[in-house]
């Protein structure tokens, strides 16, 4: 499989403020692939570097195999990019901004356009300034779509869209990727990493922590557990249980180990009631955010 995206030690820092420090990531052709991370963690500042939008401090970032850094106009051509954040001149037109995006890149999009505008439920002759937060982000996904590129890099993209919005909008994604296109997500977002990616990555403090298939990133032995009778757990499970919350009179927890331990600990105290299930997918990624 051809890689798209390629990083090797990719790092970026402000002054005394953290960046990105030894990022390495590798997306092949055809992918959907998941970046994941809690806000702050370095995401946008990944993809700003990869679209050469910023120059990493050091390490590399490679496109199609031409280097960020030194071939971004050659690399942008072939990329489909919409930001976490979107604006646009004000006093323009919804249609206006978008021809405007198909001349920059010289090209006739208007079929594309009418199309995805349809899709999405777009009024094209509403102001910029008019249109709220789900509505500027319909106009940042025709603009990054309509030219039909062959990698899309979308940092928190359906954030402020309705939900019947983001089900049209992933229908496109998955139409487009059965054409060959690959995607890069930036998400916070579990369910929708879950459900469409491939293969993903979670950042925590500038660092890429895991990088693997979704459903191995998913796989865990912790289990969730509640207990009801006791005040404290007991000293024996305090290193081994994590995310320990109290309601009332029951204690829950993620512990990762040995069940038969958990049990044979749980079996000298007063319990009066004990519950152990599955995790659910967002108790599992933020044991790797802490």
């Amino acid at each position: 499989m051809r890689t798209v995206i390629q990083t090797e030690n990719l790092t970026k820092t402000y002054g005394k403020a953290r960046g990105i420090t030894g990022v390495n990531l590798s997306v092949g052709s055809g992918e959907i692939y998941g970046f994941m991370g809690p806000n702050g963690a370095g995401k946008s500042t990944t993809i700003r570097s990869l679209l050469g939008l910023i120059q990493p401090t050091a390490g590399n970032a490679y496109i199609f195999g031409k280097e960020c850094a030194k071939e971004k106009t050659r690399i942008l051509e072939k990329v489909g990019y919409m930001p976490s954040e979107t604006v646009f001149y004000k006093g323009m037109k919804v249609k206006e901004v978008i021809a405007l995006s198909a001349k920059l890149r010289r090209k006739d999009c208007r079929i594309q356009a009418a199309e995805l505008c349809e899709r999405l439920r777009l009024d094209v002759e509403k102001k910029v300034e008019q249109l709220s937060l789900g509505n500027r982000k319909k106009v940042a996904i025709v603009c990054a779509m309509q030219h039909e590129p062959g990698l899309y890099i979308f940092d928190e993209p359906t954030s402020g869209l309705d939900p019947l919005i983001q089900k049209e909008f992933f229908d496109l994604i998955l139409e487009r990727n059965k054409q060959g296109a690959t995607f890069f997500l930036s998400s916070h977002v579990l369910s929708e990493v879950k459900k469409y990616c491939t293969r993903a990555a979670i950042i925590r403090e500038g660092k890429v922590i895991a990088e693997d298939s979704v459903e191995n990133l998913i796989q865990s032995n912790a289990r969730k557990v509640t207990v009801s009778g006791i005040k404290v757990l007991p000293q024996e499970l305090q290193e081994s249980a994590k995310e320990v919350k109290k309601y009332g009179d029951q204690i829950h927890f993620l512990y990762q180990g040995e069940t038969g331990r958990l049990l044979r600990i749980l079996q000298t105290q007063p319990l009066t009631d004990i519950l152990i299930e599955e995790p659910e997918m967002e108790e599992i990624f933020l044991h790797y955010y802490q």
